[in-house]
């Protein structure tokens, strides 16, 4: 029996050859061929690519290399922002991707699953699902800063770990301004001022920790959905341009302006609470980091004496997040050795030291590390310095904990596998 006879209709779509216009007649422009806002979309996006280039050094623009990361980083951006134009809306949410592998937008945690949801300010929900048993669990109201709209302004937390729970790990909660008359269930107060929500689940044990499932539903609205109407509909469109120049613009020169600032090989405190990335209790450390092949940076930090949650990750020179489920990028607390004297000692290299605590720049000779203290009791700034592959080794204690390409490899494997069992769309 032939393929087309077994396949369905998504498989045909699939296997349809493509019509170019070449094969097709060219439509003439004319009102009734015109889509309101189209137009200046893709006109917008033909003059982001030189837009963001030119936000970088000379020495990386004129690399065919990174020009085609940078395509791909507008891709991710419109990709982000087209799935908040289709689905979006206040009165009928959904928790839908924010920034995950795909989506490497705005710098994801590798430990950290990031939803976000669209609210209408003042409204009332309904949030519920399983916990699940993951460290963090936390959900962010989020809103414009009046005086800068560009900017988001972080208006409370809310800890799903907190919540009450049935014998079958279920919990309900309502989200709204005033606390529902008679309602003796959990509730949380919504911020008059907050306009969407940004759930994060961080979980450091993949192999033991759960994520938490969330539907939620405005309770002071229909239940049901009408169709959209034509100006909505063409407002979502208009507003995308916008969306999408700055995510892919956000952080595109952090590395670059890392090392201008003297913080090459050289940590300081990374405030990225204007972008709406602090999460509560938590304390971001960073430098930018330039290493041949046969060079690697030795990090020693004292670990706090109590800590929620800790890690530390690797980005490219455009401020992606290196590609943690296909290589050894990033290290939290549940996967870090602490060594004999309380050191923790991590080593950034291009090839494999043969060590536990190994950070893989996966062929990026320059990119940032970034730390994270999260609900600690202190934090610490880390030393760093360069040396020679060879002479990595030398450097560190000799009960350091060894690691072979052949275990390395397992590691690799399992780790991709656990997080891809991680529910991110």
């Amino acid at each position: 029996m032939s393929i087309l006879k077994n396949a369905g209709i998504a498989s045909l779509v699939a296997l349809a050859p493509t019509q170019t216009l070449a094969e097709s007649e060219t439509p003439t422009s004319s009102a009734s061929t015109e889509i309101a806002g189209w137009d200046e979309f893709t006109d917008r996006l033909k003059a982001l690519g030189p837009k963001m280039l030119s936000l970088l050094p000379e020495s990386m623009r004129d690399d065919p290399h990174i020009r085609q990361e940078v395509a791909r980083l507008m891709l991710e951006s419109v990709a982000a922002g087209a799935i908040g134009a289709i689905s979006e809306d206040p009165d009928h949410p959904v928790f839908l991707p924010a920034l995950n592998q795909t989506l490497n937008v705005g710098q994801p945690n590798a430990d950290t699953t990031y939803k976000r949801a669209t609210i209408t300010p003042g409204g009332s929900y309904r949030l519920r699902g399983k916990l699940g048993n993951v460290r963090i669990a936390k959900i962010g109201q989020m809103g414009s800063n009046p005086k800068n709209p560009a900017a988001v302004e972080i208006l409370g937390y809310d800890d799903l770990n907190s919540l009450t729970v049935d014998d079958k790990g279920n919990y309900d909660v309502i989200l709204s301004p005033d606390r529902p008359q008679g309602y003796a269930g959990d509730w949380w107060k919504l911020n008059p001022q907050s306009n969407r929500l940004l759930l994060r689940m961080v979980s450091a044990d993949w192999n033991t920790e759960t994520d938490p499932t969330i539907s939620i539903e405005r309770l002071d609205a229909p239940a049901t959905k009408p169709r959209l109407s034509q100006e909505s509909l063409e407002q979502s469109l208009r507003k995308l341009p916008n969306v999408v120049d700055q995510m892919a613009m956000l952080l595109l020169n952090h590395v670059p302006q890392l090392v201008a600032e003297g913080y090459l090989h050289k940590f300081k405190v990374f405030d990225v609470e204007q972008i709406g990335g602090q999460l509560d209790g938590q304390f971001y450390y960073e430098t930018a980091y330039d290493l041949a092949d046969d060079e690697a940076l030795i990090i020693e930090n004292r670990v706090p004496e109590t800590c929620g949650y800790y890690s530390m990750i690797l980005t490219n020179g455009i401020f992606e997040t290196t590609d943690w489920y296909n290589n050894h990028s990033s290290l939290n607390d549940a996967q870090l050795n602490i060594d004999d004297d309380g050191i923790l000692r991590i080593v950034v290299s291009a090839q494999d030291p043969g060590i536990a605590n190994w950070m893989d720049t996966a062929g990026y000779p320059q990119g940032a590390v970034q730390g994270r203290w999260t609900d600690c009791s202190d934090q610490p700034m880390p030393s760093v310095r360069k040396v020679s592959l060879d002479q990595v080794l030398q450097h560190l204690p000799a009960s350091t904990p060894k690691v072979s390409a052949s275990q390395r490899e397992e590691i690799i494997r399992d780790r991709r596998a656990r997080l891809q069992q991680r529910s991110l769309w």
